[in-house]
């Protein structure tokens, strides 16, 4: 993995209208979850059933998750 890429996309999931992906942080490890649909979106943390951020243990195999 380039040491400039600061976010990779682990997942993507495309519908009619909306795309959902989940990005990970590979500094911080903290997962995001993406939606856009049309000209909008959002971005948020990933959250556990416990409240808390999704963390990716680092760093990443760029096998286990292909762009």
């Amino acid at each position: 993995m380039g040491k400039d890429k600061r976010f990779v996309r682990l997942y993507k999931q495309s519908g009619w209208a909306a795309n959902a992906e989940i990005w990970v942080d590979t500094v911080t490890g903290v997962n995001y979850l993406y939606i856009c649909e049309g000209y909008s979106g959002g971005l948020t943390p990933l959250l556990g059933k416990d409240g808390k951020p999704v963390v990716s243990t680092l760093p990443l195999n760029e096998q286990e998750y292909p762009r």
